[in-house]
């Protein structure tokens, strides 16, 4: 017999083999994507030390719907502020397990016209 494996579990073990290939630093950190039935987040990561060095999310921002395109496009567009306010311009993307598209490309997207570069 075969034995279930939650979706999430398999998400995990996705962004486990993404893990492997991809790392930030301080000068080019990860931008590291979570996604949930009703918001979306997403941090700047220096794996070398160990810090997020800025996060945003559809909660922070105090938007009324968080889990739809238009707030992933506002999410990605206030981590792009935030990380031109460190003077950051450079990130690593790491979708985190989730298939490219939706709200993940929508977030993706967002932070590339406004300034960031990956």
């Amino acid at each position: 017999m075969f034995k279930q494996v939650s979706k999430n579990k398999e998400r995990q073990r996705r962004h486990a083999r993404i893990r492997k290939k991809i790392s930030g630093t301080a000068e080019c950190p990860r931008l590291s994507v979570f996604r949930s039935n009703k918001h979306i987040s997403c941090q700047l990561i220096d794996d070398v030390a160990g810090n997020t060095l800025a996060s945003c999310s559809s909660l922070q921002l105090k938007l009324e719907h968080g889990g739809n395109i238009d707030a992933a496009k506002a999410v990605g567009e206030g981590i792009a502020k935030a990380a031109q306010e460190k003077n950051i311009e450079r990130v690593v993307f790491d979708r985190g397990g989730y298939i490219y598209h939706g709200r993940v490309k929508a977030l993706a997207e967002a932070a590339r016209e406004a300034g960031l570069k990956f």
